[in-house]
């Protein structure tokens, strides 16, 4: 279903600036210690356990570290999540309906951590070079806490860019992003991370 959709939260997502022939500890380092701000595109397809048919998603994003994101899905549905630095929200268009919930639990152990968090991976994440796949050299993230809703999230660099993004999930449902139109550091408005629930929305959560 197309709330499947949301899982991949990450909604933030962004360049990733390194040597072009670092392995790719050495670039999710550099992308860490270099990029405050980035934009682009991405599109995402979801597989589920069952096998049954893909769901296929794309849209834009933007995001400024820390905690602070956009990620807008404009096909097949108009979907939003906005991380204004202390909460999370998450606008359903078509319900009219927005969740929200605190930044930091939202976080915690998810890919936007990784993006749009701090540069403490280490405190959440176990990080290891995962070698090289489909043209790209992998990390492999696997959350410490035994709470987290992913089993493990694989990012792909290639020419000092952040690539892809491959999430496995605890229920076997697998998320991939691709990345394009990648832009680092740009200015960015701030109005971008502020969302105000739409008139006559039903607001759930904190």
């Amino acid at each position: 279903m197309k709330r499947t959709f949301f899982r991949a939260l990450a909604l933030a997502v962004v360049l990733a600036a390194g040597p072009a022939h670092a392995d790719a500890l050495a670039q999710l380092k550099q992308f860490m210690d270099g990029t405050r701000s980035a934009r682009g595109s991405f599109s995402q397809l979801v597989v589920a356990k069952s096998g049954r048919k893909p769901q296929q998603a794309s849209g834009t994003f933007a995001f400024q570290r820390p905690g602070k994101f956009r990620w807008v899905y404009e096909k097949p549905y108009a979907q939003l999540l906005v991380g204004d630095g202390s909460k999370l929200w998450a606008y359903d268009q078509e319900l009219n309906q927005v969740t929200t919930k605190k930044l930091g639990q939202a976080l915690g152990n998810t890919p936007a951590a990784i993006l749009a968090g701090d540069n403490a991976l280490d405190k959440n994440f176990v990080l290891k070079d995962a070698g090289s796949a489909d043209g790209l050299e992998w990390v492999e993230a696997t959350p410490k806490a035994d709470d987290s809703s992913f089993e493990r999230i694989r990012l792909g660099f290639a020419g000092g860019q952040l690539k892809a993004m491959v999430l496995h999930d605890n229920f076997g449902q697998t998320t991939s992003l691709q990345f394009g139109q990648l832009e680092r550091n740009p200015t960015l408005d701030a109005a971008q991370f502020r969302f105000v629930p739409p008139k006559g929305a039903d607001v759930v959560g904190e």
